[in-house]
This record gives structure tokens, sequence and C-alpha cells, in this order.
């Protein structure tokens, strides 16, 4: 019966992320084969043992097959014979969710979170400085001219090196990290509230670094 359960709950986590996988792709936000998606299943309130379904490695998120997924415990391991890797930084999604007890993780690379990481790092910054914009909001935090610092971990080729910074750089109310000109992780108690502040993130790094390019204009009022 337990069997049957978690196998139910697999097929329903795969569908989950199946359409989310859809509608994130759709905005062109998994470019070739990056970026990677986790479900939590079962309890979301233990943080030491248990199971999630994740993307698997290599798949082109644009197209759904039937090897798209599996289910790896909280060390990132299959605990299932498969033929099928997890995402090469599923022990990133590990550590998160030991971290914050959420329900689900998304991890997109885009143009954006590319480059105001990439920017405010360079000036020897931890994290990007996000203030007094609306979507703010989006992580319920509702103070007048609010200010978000998002933490910027370093990308390392070792992924496990990246792994154990992840505690440590977690801000309670902000909901993501992001890896140096890499991606941004997002996450939420469910898939709908990780989508949520994924989509949040990247208007608010797409902003900002239109905003940058506004402010850097303004110094030259003879460009045309």
């Amino acid at each position: 019966m337990q069997q049957q359960i978690q196998l139910e709950q697999a097929q329903a986590a795969f569908q989950e992320l199946r359409q989310y996988k859809t509608m994130l792709a759709s905005k062109g936000w998994f470019p070739a084969t990056s970026g990677n998606m986790s479900v939590r299943i079962g309890d979301h309130t233990g943080q030491s043992d248990f199971v999630f379904a994740v993307t698997s490695s290599g798949k082109d998120k644009s197209l759904n097959t039937p090897e798209d997924f599996l289910l790896v415990n909280q060390d990132g391991q299959p605990i299932q014979q498969t033929s099928l890797k997890p995402s090469a930084e599923t022990l990133i999604h590990c550590e998160i969710y030991k971290a914050t007890g959420c329900g689900a993780v998304f991890h997109v690379h885009t143009l954006y979170n590319n480059l105001i990481s990439e920017w405010y790092a360079g000036q020897g910054q931890a994290h990007i400085p996000i203030q007094g914009i609306e979507l703010i909001k989006a992580f319920n935090i509702w103070e007048e001219d609010a200010r978000i610092e998002v933490p910027i971990l370093p990308n390392y080729a070792d992924i496990p090196k990246i792994a154990a910074l992840v505690k440590d750089a977690i801000v309670p109310q902000i909901p993501g990290i992001v890896l140096r000109n890499h991606g941004i992780y997002a996450w939420g108690a469910n898939a709908f509230e990780a989508k949520r502040h994924l989509e949040a993130f990247e208007f608010l790094f797409e902003y900002m670094y239109r905003w940058l390019i506004l402010k850097q204009a303004a110094n030259f009022p003879n460009l045309t």
C-alpha cells in the first residue's frame, strides 16, 4: 500500500513538473538543456529524510518525454533503479530543502539574472540590492519602499562546493539565491508559489538591468 501511495504521489509530482516546465520553457527560460526543477513528495515538514521528483540531466525542457523526471532522496540519489541521472545541480536542491523545508525549487538560466548577478558580483557585492519596486510584494514583503538583498553565490564548477555554501547564504524572507553569471534558484511552499517567486525575481532582475542602463545613459546627454 505504501509503495502504491508513493507511486501515485510520484506520478502526480511528475505531471505537475511537466506542467510548469512547459510554461517556463515557453518563456525561453531553459536555453539548450539548462535549468532544473524539483517538487518534494509527501510531508514537507521533515528536513532530514525526504523524497523529491527532479528533472533528468541533459533533457530538452521544451519537449515532454517519459524520461524527463526521476525520484531522489535527501542526498540526491535515485531511490529506484534507473538509467536516468538527476540534474547535475540536484545537490543544491537538497540543501535548499533541508534549510527551508520548502515544497518546490525551480532553477532557470536567463540573460537578465546572468547579467545582473555578474554586475553586482563584479562590484564586490555578495547580493543584488533591490528597493522600492512593486513586485517585491510577491515575497509577502509589504513595507513601503521595501528593500531586499538577493544573495549571490560564486559559480564553482564543483557543485558540492556550491552546495556547502547554500545554508549560510539563505535569507529567511528572500526565497531565492543566484549563482554568479549562471542562474536563479527560487523556491516556495509548492510549485505554484515557486513559479510566482521565480517570475517576480526575473521581473526585478530585468528592471534593475534596464534601470542601470538608463542611469548610465543619463550621464551622456548627447547620446542619441
